[in-house]
């Protein structure tokens, strides 16, 4: 296994967790490189389910190294809790290593986050309320306060002293009623950071030695391409970069470091929050397809909205992230279904269009164009091992034609395709399809 990334290709919320956990078997460390607690990775390892916010998903696998890397925001009291969570649970925290350059959330990031959202009024973007929008502002605005810092309790304490009552002026003025105490903050922060300390480090430095040592390295990215800053439906999107771009900034490497970009999409599409969505669903066939997903968002709960797959948006996304294999997940949960439908093209004012509008209101006015598909049946439990025993042509007939289809029309090989929730359900295609 060379130096791998694994990229969201659609809204977030792609399964990336799971294949993150899948390849981290044969990686020896792995990085996770931008955003915070608003992204959510669940993986099922036997009847465990796992939850994980901040903690790379390979932490899960003994003996490997997690990394987070300075791209990341840290909510330290979160990011404590899970650490927290996996010891009681039997699971090594030994070998996490975490960026002393990576920027640290604080109590007002929330309550700043909170008070933006409320002004926009009928314009909300649709923000977890986390406080990440307002610390990646911080790092941009240079008044951040890094993990190096939050660990030196003088250095600590000289920082908050200064920014603290800058930030209640500045949620005053938004019309917040709440703002925070400094003393109470204080000593909530040095007691994490004192907890965190042994854990923070010059993960850069760490990661050239294991490059030089041609170890095998996993970044796992978070969100997905349409949630990009740049790139993604702008202002429905999340305030870092999710594209493999990042993956070079994000963690401290060369991008030539770089052998492999796996993207991650789904047999259909979903997204949490307002904005546009050319392909999504409503209605019975929706809340099926939704139940049978578990699609409620691993953060914060919310329903997901499902929509059938679309080729445009993936066909964006490995332009921009240059996907060397896609993982095909959670096609299961399209089994039993009459019809499955794939949308090729749109029809935007009457006109073929085959590329994603910047102009959110041009998106909104685009009408998805389908192909149809004949539907399979379902995946049984018992089946599965038979499955990933005999290779690809163990699928239904029906199922693998949906597959080359998308492999085709991608142009980008599959090579990996999800067939349920847990850990082993997975078909790799990465060395022979049979």
């Amino acid at each position: 296994m060379p130096t791998i990334a694994v990229i969201g290709s659609q809204w977030g919320d792609e399964g990336k967790g799971k294949i993150v956990d899948f390849l981290a078997e044969e990686a020896q460390v792995v990085v996770r490189f931008q955003g915070g607690n608003n992204a959510g990775h669940s993986v099922k390892v036997g009847e465990e389910l796992y939850k994980l916010h901040h903690l790379p998903s390979g932490i899960l696998r003994p003996g490997r190294l997690a990394v987070i890397g300075n791209g990341v925001v840290i909510d330290p009291g979160v990011l404590l809790g899970e650490i927290d969570d996996l010891k009681r649970r039997g699971k090594s925290v030994r070998n996490l290593k975490i960026s002393d350059r990576a920027h640290a959330i604080m109590p007002y990031h929330k309550l700043l986050d909170g008070a933006e959202e409320r002004l926009r009024k009928s314009g909300k973007v649709g923000t977890t309320g986390r406080g990440i929008g307002p610390a990646y502002s911080d790092k941009v605005g240079r008044l951040g306060i890094r993990m190096g810092e939050l660990v030196d309790e003088d250095v600590l304490r000289e920082r908050l002293e200064f920014v603290i009552p800058l930030k209640n002026k500045v949620l005053r003025a938004l019309g917040s009623e709440t703002v925070v105490d400094e003393k109470t903050a204080t000593m909530e922060l040095v007691d994490y950071g004192r907890r965190l300390k042994p854990f923070v480090t010059d993960t850069v430095s760490i990661l050239h030695k294991a490059i030089d040592e041609k170890k095998r390295i996993l970044f796992e990215g978070a969100q997905g391409t349409m949630l990009d800053i740049d790139h993604g439906t702008y202002p429905f999107v999340t305030s870092s970069t999710t594209v493999s771009g990042n993956v070079a900034s994000g963690s401290g490497i060369s991008p030539n470091a770089l052998n492999e970009i796996f993207g991650v999409t789904k047999a259909y599409t979903t997204r949490v929050g307002a904005g546009p969505f050319p392909t999504e669903l409503h209605g019975e066939l929706h809340e099926r397809i939704a139940e049978k997903g578990g699609e409620f968002g691993t953060t914060t709960g919310r329903s997901r909205r499902c929509g059938w797959l679309d080729l445009v948006v993936l066909r964006y996304a490995q332009a921009l992230n240059g996907f060397t294999g896609l993982a095909l997940t959670k096609i299961d949960v399209l089994g039993g279904l009459d019809e499955v439908k794939v949308c090729t093209h749109y029809k935007l004012d009457g006109r073929k269009s085959t590329r994603i509008p910047s102009d959110l209101r041009s998106l909104e006015r685009c009408e998805p164009v389908y192909r149809c598909f004949d539907g399979w049946e379902e995946l049984q439990r018992s089946e599965l091992k038979a499955i990933i025993k005999g290779g690809f042509s163990q699928l239904p007939k029906s199922l693998r034609d949906f597959v080359l289809f998308v492999e085709k029309e991608s142009g980008v090989r599959i090579a990996l395709i999800g067939l349920g929730m847990r850990r082993n359900e997975l078909l790799d295609l990465r060395r022979k399809r049979r």
